[in-house]
């Protein structure tokens, strides 16, 4: 590959198509119109909206592919209308719907760009994005959205044209407040804007796009600084789209659901470009979804694949098992004994598995193993998935036991998503798969760094230069920050190495000690979490130090208001209590037990037996004062710790491990 590898200018364009490459290069537009020419009439989203004060509604309400389109078009002349210029952003912030959707995908008809905005984040974090994007329009889901904006100066909101709020009548207080600075809109208001728009208008926008412009702004989750506006082309977006769902083999009559948050590159894959280049439904969830009703729409959609990030996954295994221990008798043997039949029947499934069922296994699936599916609202569904963030083998060894294979998916917002994916056959427990076909992966011969090159690499970070130069170099090659091993198993279409990919640690999360030695700390904190199920969070430290320690949380409930930590002991860690003998039932209480103290020093010498040198052995470990947040700033929005944060808040904490 040769010539421009790298731009960091909105209007800019980038294709980078190797020799044989023979998919394709259309914008996300193309993808859509073909769509509605093929399947205009098929459903492609649904969602179920409270009125005001009033009752979820028992039927769903849905867009055909025509009926979204339409509102895209509309969306885009509404843009039209107000002036806003190609190549321009608009941002979106709030929960999962048809509108973030529509105006993702709207906006581009006007040739600007998509900018999605973690619904959890603060009014400075949100000012932070909005004039770094100098966005000319913000939609918004709700009155609480909007007033991150309200309370901005006249200053910070100069670049705005009109703010657009849709599944609330904006406030009226807050819209006064806003007069002399920017105009607010409900959205139905919003899309009649732009009626006397002619259709040609948008046809003249949306024929000047082409498939190495921008379509999409993804900024980086900020573990080491502020985040990174990382640009997608539309080239991005529908070559690693479309590679990825033939590699996976799904089909139209695909159904999801909706929940993670859609300004994370995973979700606007899976839930908007996916559904569009399969002509797919996308059921979205309640607002409400992470705190008890995903299962609800689970069970009312029955999808027929599903994503989690391995939090989601680890809290559905919790209650799984809390579930587990309650019961007992005849019932707990054979809930034990079709346990061990799905993990023989998920083991055989692996790579170099040999297939088929084992002795017993329809019975026991008949009697036991479909009823959990049934139970979770995925007894339709035929591939689960997690990426985003390590997941612990002990999570993916519970679902195969329960004949619920979890595949795994490596990625960045860099890469679009996804790199790596594994499905039936082509997966194996504890890798997060192979390459995608029609991409390149080296692994630097000094550092391990995973390096990798094809049309899914990102255009460059939107005004940095020089951070975009340091992330892909002259080739064209994504220098991802991961350490990584490939296997010999290589795939028989993708040039070695193209084997199961496993990430070890992070460059910038190694740990190097006074004694010059490199550590990972996730993989030491993955073992400590195994050896201890009690433990919710450990952070390993040691850089520069002679010898590593650790900060250590136990599970705890979560304030389902505020997603923050509460004081009281999680089922997991009290059915752990009752083991040790403690009637702990706080983690102040906890803290102060010595059961508990000497659960956490048996954990710890456990987990040092698994690692590989003296140097990864930790001594020394504390309390941390409360479990790690996303609300606290310990944890980005996709729940990767800030481990910078958690130094710098407990710098005397640690200082005293080494005094």
């Amino acid at each position: 590959m040769s010539g421009k590898q790298w731009v960091t200018e909105p209007d800019q364009e980038l294709l980078r198509i190797d020799k044989g490459d023979m998919r394709p290069a259309i914008t996300v537009l193309e993808m859509l119109e073909k769509t509605v020419k093929k399947h205009g009439g098929r459903n492609a989203m649904a969602l179920k909206r409270k009125e005001p004060g009033g009752a979820l509604p028992e039927a769903w309400k849905f867009w055909t592919y025509k009926e979204y389109y339409n509102d895209c078009i509309a969306f885009a002349k509404t843009l039209i209308s107000l002036e806003v210029s190609m190549y321009k952003i608009v941002n979106i912030i709030g929960f999962n719907s048809p509108e973030w959707s529509i105006a993702d995908v709207g906006c581009m008809f006007a040739g600007c760009i998509a900018s999605g905005v973690y619904s959890t984040n603060t009014s400075e974090a949100c000012q932070y994005i909005l004039e770094h994007s100098k966005g000319e329009i913000l939609i918004c889901e709700d009155n609480k959205q909007l007033q991150k904006y309200a309370e901005r100066s006249a200053d910070d909101l100069k670049t705005l044209k009109a703010i657009v709020v849709w599944a609330e009548i904006p406030n009226t207080g807050m819209i006064d407040q806003l007069a002399d600075i920017v105009p607010v809109y409900t959205w139905e208001a919003f899309m009649k804007l732009g009626q006397a728009v002619s259709d040609s208008a948008v046809t003249d926008r949306s024929t000047q796009v082409k498939p190495g412009n921008c379509a999409s702004l993804i900024y980086t989750s900020g573990t080491t600084g502020p985040p990174k506006a990382a640009m997608l082309s539309h080239d991005n977006l529908t070559w690693t789209t479309g590679n990825l769902c033939d590699t996976l083999q799904f089909t139209c009559k695909e159904r999801i659901v909706s929940y993670l948050p859609l300004s994370h590159v995973a979700a606007q894959l899976t839930d908007i470009y996916a559904m569009i280049y399969l002509g797919a439904c996308c059921y979205f969830c309640q607002p409400d979804a992470m705190k008890g009703t995903l299962t609800v729409t689970m069970k009312d959609v029955l999808p027929t694949f599903f994503f989690a990030v391995p939090r989601v996954w680890e809290k559905i295994s919790e209650k799984m098992a809390q579930a587990g221990r309650e019961t007992t008798g005849t019932k707990a043997k054979l809930v034990k004994w079709a346990k061990g039949l799905g993990a023989r029947h998920v083991k055989r499934k692996e790579f170099g598995g040999r297939g088929g069922f084992p002795w017993g296994y329809k019975v026991a699936n008949s009697l036991v193993l479909s009823k959990v599916k049934i139970a979770l609202g995925l007894d339709k569904c035929t591939a689960c998935f997690t990426g985003a963030a390590p997941i612990s083998t002990d999570i993916l060894n519970y679902f195969a036991a329960i004949d619920i294979p979890i595949y795994e998916l490596f990625g960045q917002s860099e890469c679009s998503g996804p790199h790596t994916a594994q499905y039936k056959k082509n997966w194996k427990i504890g890798t997060c798969g192979r390459p995608l076909v029609g991409t390149t992966t080296r692994l630097d011969k000094d550092t391990g760094e995973l390096c990798y090159a094809g049309r899914h690499i990102f255009m460059g970070y939107m005004y940095m230069p020089e951070k975009t130069a340091e992330t892909i170099d002259d080739e064209g090659f994504l220098h991802s920050g991961d350490v990584a091993v490939l296997d010999d198993d290589n795939h028989p279409n993708i040039p070695a190495p193209s084997g199961f990919l496993s990430i070890t640690g992070r460059i910038k999360e190694l740990i190097i000690t006074a004694g010059g030695e490199n550590v990972p700390p996730v993989l030491i904190e993955n073992n400590m979490k195994t050896a201890m199920p009690a433990v919710s969070n450990v952070m390993v430290i040691g850089d520069q130090r002679k010898f590593l320690s650790q900060l250590v949380s136990l599970k705890v409930d979560l304030d389902l208001e505020t997603g923050s930590p509460t004081d009281k002991l999680a089922a997991d860690a009290l059915h752990v209590g009752g083991q040790i003998g403690s009637t702990s039932t706080t983690y102040t209480q906890a803290k102060a037990d010595p059961l508990w103290k000497q659960y956490v020093d048996d954990g710890t010498k456990a987990a040092n037996k698994e690692t590989t040198s003296n140097a990864q052995i930790v001594q020394k470990w504390e309390w941390l004062p409360m479990d790690f947040s996303e609300k606290a700033g310990d944890l980005t929005p996709t729940l990767k710790l800030k481990r910078n944060v958690v130094a710098a808040k407990n710098a005397e904490l640690i200082d005293s491990i080494y005094t």
